[in-house]
């Protein structure tokens, strides 16, 4: 009796220990130098966000600094709403002081205490709703006599804890009548014997998150915890949204919600001198008890802390065939992902059962559709057509890497439904579909001036720069074109289609492939040619869709005064004769005050697509050559690739490219 009482209270020991705890997140993928206009940007935050915090009504406070790309910083940070602001304050600027010391010089990094939450990028998170910087935490004690996972007792608990969770969720989300979106519930299960009878929840965002957001957050948060059956506390918190359940009341004060019927009250028995005496004589023993269970617990909790953290590192992509269980290969992925596994019936209602109406396009791995999910949020489902071999290995492919991409310019993917043959991609919907569907039409293309343009431009470069330098993968796209550029209700632009895309290790330079995927037109000569690829590949694609963007004319099939060129050569000869204003689109009216700025892009796009890779600029240059105000400094370009080549249809064998807009387009080329 004594151990099952020692036993019995080394996991509250331990689960206030933890909560004592500051636990973090450190992408190492992008580093800062001391001294650094970076780190004094981070310093400045670090002494005003936790008062700025601890004033909010809301405990909540953002920050942004800097302007060039490589001292941009942004911060987050949010108190628990049940905190008072001396404990926000304090909280948050122990948060800043961990983070220094637990990730020196990493420009990303979250930490978690039990009272608030903090989160630092140089990547601009705040424009999103992105729940980015995900930290999850288990209590590795299991729920008396359910150590099975499968029997039915582990079932109805884990029915039990989802059932909480949902419910808090929901008052977080749609009934918080303060500042603060934050609830907090209690769960009775309405039995004595039961060996947890009561359970206690948490659910909290941040307040600028609207309610139908609120809810989609925690929803998918909660959707993807890998609920055993049998763990007594678990919680994530991420940047917008954060849910925490335990078997004993963390919180202060009163639930807001309850759930279930309360167990009877019963009296206790004998008198208190007895009671006492016998407190006496339990405490006396089982503490020495607990101490040594305590040592040990401590001993193998601490080394499988050292485990976790070893396994945020990057894993290979497993492989897997249709046949494999999907849903259980995305419940052991790492939890920064927003990725979630829908249910085939959920995606049949929200695109009206696939419906000619709803149909967005067709393309050769099958349709995508508009849909709608119950809480409101517009979707594109991108269904895979089951003849579609190659397809599949696309579909892969993309979720492997998009589901751990976050930034404002890549467009978000949602999740995911296998069920048999069906395999399906789900997307954020695009209004304003993509940019091919503006520049190449004469009437649509009025609605884009030189502002919107380059806003463009700009945002597909950063996102480039994303995907080669400042993500914690090192991604080629490899099939980068108009096509693929979304854009959203402000005309934002969002790269998307990485079906195609490639990872290098952080060591790697270029790789080589005997297949050769993508578009011609866009593709550089040694990939075109060799199969060679690198992150010049991508920079060569940029600098055709930059032309394509200030022409409004496409490089592929472009006709010019009865001489067929590509649309590279006929820039080359107007830019070496002095006359590069006639490359501009004619429905850019009044673009002549923005000149020099057209004739910087110009430059920077003929400098893409040089012949040689080595003569390209990386992305790191050209969004810092896109930031100067004076062409003075600017390499003046060799001659462009493909400068003879007709890039007409009839004169290469391609595959037909998509049509929709969020779509897999392969052409080979020979």
């Amino acid at each position: 009796m004594l151990v099952a009482v020692a036993v019995a209270l080394v996991p509250l020991l331990l689960s206030q220990l933890a909560a004592a705890q500051p636990w973090q997140y450190c992408g190492s993928s992008a580093t800062y130098s001391p001294n650094s206009s970076y780190q004094a940007n981070l310093d400045a935050v670090s002494a005003a966000l936790p008062r700025d915090a601890s004033s909010s009504p809301a405990l909540f406070a953002t920050a942004a600094r800097g302007a060039g790309p490589a001292d941009r910083f942004f911060a987050l940070t949010l108190c628990r709403g049940d905190e008072d602001a001396p404990a926000c304050l304090d909280c948050v600027a122990g948060a800043f002081q961990y983070a220094g010391s637990s990730c020196p010089y990493d420009k990303e990094v979250a930490v978690l205490y039990d009272a608030c939450f903090l989160y630092f990028s140089g990547q601009d998170f705040l424009n999103t709703t992105a729940n980015v910087g995900q930290i999850t935490l288990y209590n590795t004690q299991n729920v008396s006599g359910r150590d099975d996972p499968g029997s039915p007792g582990a079932a109805a608990f884990t029915r039990q804890v989802r059932a909480l969770l949902n419910g808090t969720a929901r008052w977080a989300a749609y009934r918080a009548t303060s500042p603060r979106r934050f609830a907090t519930a209690r769960m009775y299960n309405g039995s004595v014997a039961a060996p947890v009878p009561t359970l206690y929840a948490l659910a909290q965002c941040t307040p600028d998150l609207s309610g139908a957001d609120c809810w989609g957050c925690l929803e998918d948060l909660i959707g993807k915890s890998p609920l055993s059956g049998r763990t007594v506390g678990a919680r994530t918190s991420g940047v917008r949204c954060t849910y925490r359940y335990e078997d004993y009341a963390f919180y202060r004060g009163e639930p807001m919600l309850n759930m279930g019927t309360p167990p009877p009250f019963i009296p206790p028995t004998g008198d208190g001198r007895t009671g006492k005496k016998r407190k006496t004589q339990i405490v006396s023993i089982v503490v020495p008890l607990v101490a040594v269970f305590f040592c040990v617990l401590c001993f193998g909790w601490l080394r499988r802390l050292r485990k976790e953290k070893g396994n945020l590192q990057e894993q290979p992509m497993a492989n897997f065939t249709r046949d494999d269980d999907v849903s259980m290969l995305w419940t052991t992925q790492d939890t920064d992902s927003e990725f979630k596994l829908f249910d085939f019936p959920r995606i049949v209602e929200a695109t009206d059962n696939f419906s000619e109406q709803q149909k967005l396009g067709q393309g050769g791995f099958g349709s995508v559709y508009k849909g709608q999910l119950p809480n409101g949020l517009e979707i594109a489902v991108k269904r895979l057509a089951s003849h579609s071999g190659q397809g599949f290995v696309e579909f892969k492919n993309e979720i492997h890497l998009i589901a751990k991409l976050q930034h404002t310019n890549l467009v978000r993917l949602l999740g995911c439904c296998v069920q048999g043959e069906e395999h399906i991609l789900i997307y954020e919907y695009m209004q304003n579909k993509s940019l091919d569907f503006f520049i190449f039409d004469v009437t649509r293309a009025r609605l884009l001036n030189w502002d919107k343009r380059l806003n463009i431009i700009e945002g597909i470069a950063q996102g480039l720069l994303y995907l080669h330098k400042l993500s914690r993968l090192r991604v080629v796209h490899r099939d980068l074109k108009a096509s693929n550029i979304l854009l959203d209700n402000d005309m934002n632009p969002k790269i998307s289609d990485f079906g195609l895309a490639k990872i290098f290790s952080s060591n790697s330079i270029q790789g080589n492939t005997n297949r050769v995927v993508g578009t011609y037109g866009y593709m550089a000569p040694e990939y075109a040619s060799e199969g060679v690829f690198s992150v010049k590949t991508d920079v060569f694609s940029f600098g055709v869709l930059l032309l394509e963007i200030i022409t409004g004319k496409r490089n592929a099939g472009f006709h010019q005064q009865g001489v067929f060129f590509n649309l590279l050569g006929y820039a080359w000869k107007l830019w070496k004769e002095g006359r590069w204003y006639e490359l501009v689109d004619e429905s850019m009216e009044e673009h002549q005050h923005e000149a020099l700025e057209v004739l910087k892009c110009i430059n920077i796009a003929l400098m893409c697509v040089q012949e040689s890779a080595a003569d390209r600029p990386t992305m790191s240059d050209v969004v810092a050559m896109l930031s100067i105000e004076t062409m003075s400094s600017l390499p003046y370009p060799k001659q462009p690739a493909y400068f003879n080549l007709s890039t007409t249809d009839g004169e290469l064998s391609t595959a037909p490219s998509s049509v929709n807009i969020v779509s897999i387009s392969i052409a080979e080329g020979r």
